[in-house]
C-alpha cells in the first residue's frame, strides 16, 4: 500500500493517509496553499544544496571569470579547501570553500567570462548524502555575462563606396571601376553618374574621363535644366557600363574600404580584441582618477652616483639591490620624516596613515597592477630587493593574494628600465601622491671639491616627478616633500639613521 506524505512548509505537520496503490510511476508533486504533497519514494525528492557563490575578492570586483575549478564533482571539501581559481580585476585568485561537504555539482564551468558577483558558480551537499540526487535551483548555472557585440551585417551586393554618395550598380548591368580621383571629382559635383563613359586600361573611369564629364555638364548648364532633389543625400544610382567596354575577368569593388571622419569604422578596417577585467578596471579607475582629482606636479632632478658606488660595495658582499630598491627606501624614509604627505582623501575627510606602505607599479600581460611593500620605512634595502621581487613575480604570474594589492599609502611608477627620461604618473586613489621616476642620464654639473673650488664634472641624474592631489598635498608641501627624497637619495647614508 503506498503513502502519501502531506508535509507543511515549516515542517510542523505531518499525516499519514493510506489509499489506494496509484498506477506505476505515478508519483505525485503539486504545491496548494503553501502545502506540498510528495511521493513517499525518497529517490524522486532533489537533495537540497548548499549554494557556492561568486565572492568579491577585491574592493572593487563586480565580476569574474571562472578560470579553472580544483575540485570535480563527487569530491569531498573541507572549509579553507580550494575550490576554483577566479581572475577578479586585479588578479587571479584562488577561492576556498567555506562549508564542509561534498561538490554535488559546478554549474558555472571553467572559462566562464564576466560571472556577476552573488551567482550560484556550485553546489555542495552534507557527507552521506547522494550527490547525484542535488536539486538544481530553477536560476542556477546562470551566469550573468555582458551582452554580446552585435554582429556585423554582411554589406549588399556590388561595389561598395565608403563615403556619401555611394555608387551602386543595378542587376544585371556591369559596374564601372572608378579611379580614386574620379571618384572624388563625381561625388564633388554631383555629377550624373547613369551613363559613365570608361576609357582606361582595364575598363577603369579615370580622372579625364571624369574632367570631360564636368566640362559637357557645364556646357550644357544654360539649354538643359535638370529638376534638382537638394533636402535628401543623392540616393545611390545604377552605375550601367557602355556596351563595347570589356568586363574584367574578375569583378572587383570600385574602392577598398576606408574610415571616413565623423562615421563609424568600416568593416575590414580595424579588429576588435576583448577587454580584460583587469584592464576594464584599469580604464575606469584611470578615467576616474583625471577627471574627479586636481593633479599637480613637481619634478627634481636627484644625482645618484652616491647610489651606485654604494651597489658596487654591496655587490662585492654578494649583495644585489637596484637602484629602485634605493628609492623605495628613500621614499619610505621621507614619508616617515613628512606624515602630511603619508595620507589619502576620502570624499569629504584626509586620513593621515601610521602605517608607510609603498606600491610599485609592475606591468603584467594582464594590465598594470600595484603590489604593496608593507611598512616599508622599518626595512632595510636588502629585505626590501627581496620583497619586491617577490611581488613583482607574483604579480605577473597573477598570484598575488588581496592583501598584496589593497591598500597602500604611497605609489612608485618606475620607466628607467625602458629608457625613458621622464613622465607623469597618474594618482591611484584613495592615495594623494605617486612618484615617477625616470632613467639614470649622464651630464654635466658644476659641482664644488674639497677645498670649495667649483668645477664641472660628468655626474648620473635622475628626474622624479611627483603627482599630487591638491586637496590633500598643496604645492608648498610637495615641494618640501621632493627637496627632502632628493637629499635622501644623494645622501644614502642618511637612510640608515631612520
Amino acid at each position: 500500500m503506498a503513502a502519501f506524505l502531506w508535509v507543511s512548509c515549516g515542517g510542523k505537520v505531518a499525516r499519514l493517509l493510506l489509499g489506494r496503490p496509484p498506477a506505476p510511476g505515478a508519483g505525485v508533486a503539486f504545491a496548494r496553499g503553501g502545502w506540498r504533497c510528495l511521493h513517499g519514494t525518497r529517490e524522486l525528492l532533489g537533495i537540497p544544496g548548499i549554494k557556492v557563490l561568486m565572492p568579491a575578492l577585491s574592493p572593487t570586483m563586480e565580476e569574474g571569470n571562472i578560470v579553472k575549478w580544483l575540485k570535480k564533482e563527487g569530491e569531498t571539501v573541507s572549509t579553507g579547501d580550494a575550490l576554483c581559481e577566479i581572475e577578479t580585476d586585479k588578479a587571479v585568485v584562488t577561492m576556498e570553500s567555506s562549508e564542509d561537504g561534498i561538490l554535488a555539482k559546478i554549474l558555472v564551468q571553467e572559462g566562464s567570462k564576466n560571472v556577476r558577483l552573488g551567482s550560484v558558480i556550485g553546489l555542495l551537499v552534507e557527507e552521506g548524502q547522494d550527490w547525484k540526487q542535488v536539486e538544481i535551483p530553477a536560476d542556477g548555472g546562470a551566469p550573468s555575462s555582458a551582452p554580446p557585440a552585435p554582429a556585423l551585417t554582411s554589406s549588399p551586393a556590388g561595389p561598395s563606396v565608403s563615403a556619401p554618395p555611394k555608387l551602386e550598380h543595378q542587376p544585371g548591368k556591369l559596374p564601372v571601376r572608378l579611379s580614386p580621383a574620379a571618384r572624388i571629382i563625381l561625388e564633388t559635383h554631383g555629377l550624373d553618374t547613369t551613363n559613365l563613359i570608361p576609357t582606361g586600361p582595364r575598363g577603369i573611369f579615370t580622372k579625364e574621363d571624369a574632367l570631360k564629364l564636368l566640362q559637357e555638364k557645364q556646357k550644357s548648364k544654360p539649354t538643359e535644366l535638370k529638376p534638382v532633389v537638394s533636402p535628401a543625400p543623392p540616393q545611390p544610382t545604377a552605375v550601367p557600363s557602355q556596351a563595347t567596354a570589356v568586363p574584367p575577368a574578375y569583378p572587383r569593388p570600385a574602392v577598398p574600404p576606408l574610415s571616413t571622419p565623423g562615421q563609424p569604422a568600416a568593416p575590414g578596417t580595424f579588429t576588435e580584441i576583448p577587454a580584460s577585467n583587469i584592464r576594464r578596471v584599469i580604464a575606469k579607475r584611470l578615467t576616474e582618477s583625471k577627471t574627479t582629482i586636481p593633479h599637480a606636479y613637481a619634478a627634481a632632478d636627484c644625482d645618484i652616483d652616491a647610489i651606485l658606488r654604494l651597489r658596487k660595495e654591496l655587490a662585492k658582499e654578494d649583495i644585489k639591490v637596484s637602484v629602485n630598491d634605493f628609492i623605495i627606501k628613500a621614499t619610505a624614509v621621507t614619508l616617515k620624516q613628512m606624515p602630511d604627505v603619508n595620507a589619502t582623501w576620502n570624499g569629504e575627510v584626509c586620513r593621515q596613515l601610521h602605517s608607510i606602505d609603498v606600491s610599485i607599479a609592475v606591468a603584467t600581460d594582464r594590465g598594470l597592477i600595484t603590489p604593496i611593500i608593507k611598512d616599508a620605512a622599518s626595512k632595510g634595502i636588502k629585505e626590501i630587493a627581496a620583497s619586491a621581487k617577490a611581488l613583482a613575480k607574483k604579480a605577473r604570474d597573477g598570484k598575488l593574494l588581496p592583501e598584496e594589492y589593497q591598500g597602500g599609502s604611497f605609489s612608485i611608477s618606475n620607466l628607467g628600465m625602458f629608457g625613458i627620461s621622464d613622465f607623469t604618473a597618474v594618482i591611484n586613489p584613495p592615495q594623494a601622491c605617486i612618484l615617477a621616476v625616470g632613467r639614470a642620464r649622464a651630464e654635466l654639473k658644476l659641482v664644488e671639491d674639497e677645498e670649495g673650488n667649483e668645477k664641472l664634472e660628468q655626474r648620473q641624474l635622475m628626474t622624479v616627478t611627483l603627482s599630487s592631489d591638491g586637496r590633500v598635498v598643496d604645492d608648498e608641501l610637495a615641494s618640501k616633500f621632493l627637496t627632502t627624497l632628493k637629499a635622501n637619495i644623494e645622501n644614502p647614508i642618511r637612510l640608515a639613521l631612520c
